[in-house]
């Protein structure tokens, strides 16, 4: 049976889900008929999901809470709480766990921070007494020097164009594990891609890749190649970034928005590519449409493929499975599963629609 661990909004952030649900189907090699069988973890907001690399434990942003939640498996399908919630920062909406399995780092929207979460050999993430402490430092006193952010708290992001204009909220979207061991994060605010190094102090900022002003980078994928594609929120771009020889990460191609989204109207969410990486999609919050784009070169060139329907309002999150596409509709309550072209890649016609609560985030049950 094909199943997946559902995150969702629910009632402090807008949303109708009452915590992590369980999506079932009964064809075993591909999920076309899926349906949302209840709650498999009472829980509030878990927007976004995370699995442990070895151990059957699952990971919730708990957005609304600005915590994260370890939950263990309890049954077939339902999920204990494993520990206690940690504080992240305000919004939390991202979550990626380090392949070593001895940390996950949580990406804030709401302030900017950027939290790495030790885990214990059970997976159970171990709140921090000074990370707690900085983060009241920090919000009653504004504190931002790297001197005092603790282990665990990457330093504040500072806006490269803080001259040019009005000034701007730092906005952590997003991290990636990189080949070489260090990690990306975006900064949607900022319009970033921070690269950091983990040492015996915690994080630590290695260099800043700075991306056009008001592009919003948000979500990433690693492409087999090693190169970096960055998904723009607010100009509906996809970056490539590449690493030199020195190890300092740049831009090396982008794509033309106005060939897959309507700037200002549409705002892409997730970015998902294919298993061989030659075809990249991304959902279109607007037109509510998937497009696709054709990866080319040695990873170092994306190209506009196709656009179609997503079948649902305000795709939030998108998931390549089994050759077909996971869609979850946000504001619709429904998720779709979409067709992909075997041969070119284009994601085609809806193949399958189920009513689900809020969705915002597609885990496969392990």
């Amino acid at each position: 049976m094909t199943r997946f661990w559902l995150g969702g909004y629910g009632g402090d952030m807008g949303g109708t889900a009452d915590g992590i649900g369980l999506l079932a189907g009964d064809d075993g090699r591909a999920p076309t008929t899926l349906a949302y069988r209840g709650v498999a973890a009472a829980a509030l907001s878990p927007s976004w999901l995370a699995q442990h690399p070895t151990l059957d434990v699952v990971y919730a942003a708990l957005e609304g809470a600005g915590t994260v939640q370890a939950y263990a498996r309890s049954g077939e399908s339902t999920l204990a709480p494993l520990g206690d919630p940690v504080e992240a920062g305000s919004d939390v909406c991202h979550i990626a766990v380090a392949p070593d399995a001895r940390s996950l780092i949580a990406s804030c929207f709401g302030d900017g921070r950027v939290v790495r979460i030790l885990l214990d050999p059970a997976g159970v993430p171990m709140a921090d007494a000074a990370h707690k402490a900085a983060a009241l430092r920090a919000a009653l006193l504004g504190e931002t020097a790297e001197a005092q952010v603790p282990a665990g708290v990457g330093a504040a992001a500072s806006d490269p164009y803080a001259l040019d204009g009005e000034p701007r909220a730092s906005h952590a979207h997003a991290a990636a594990f990189l080949p070489d061991g260090r990690i990306a994060t975006t900064d949607l605010g900022f319009d970033l891609v921070r690269i950091w190094r983990v040492g015996a102090e915690g994080l630590r900022i290695d260099h800043e890749v700075v991306l056009p002003r008001g592009t919003g980078p948000r979500h990433m994928v690693v492409h087999p190649s090693g190169h970096l594609h960055v998904v723009t929120e607010l100009s509906a771009e996809v970056f490539t970034l590449a690493a030199g020889r020195d190890g300092t990460w740049a831009i090396v191609s982008s794509t033309t928005s106005s060939l897959i989204a309507n700037v200002g109207a549409d705002f892409p969410s997730e970015l998902a590519r294919s298993r061989d990486g030659e075809t990249l999609y991304t959902a279109l919050r607007g037109s509510n449409t998937i497009a696709a784009l054709r990866v080319k070169g040695s990873g170092e060139t994306v190209e506009p493929l196709s656009v179609t329907d997503s079948g649902v309002d305000w795709p939030r999150h998108i998931l390549v499975h089994e050759g077909l596409l996971l869609v979850a509709g946000q504001r619709s309550d429904d998720i779709t599963v979409v067709d992909l072209d075997e041969r070119t890649g284009a994601a085609g016609s809806i193949r399958h629609h189920a009513p689900a609560p809020a969705p915002t985030h597609f885990l496969p049950v392990r």
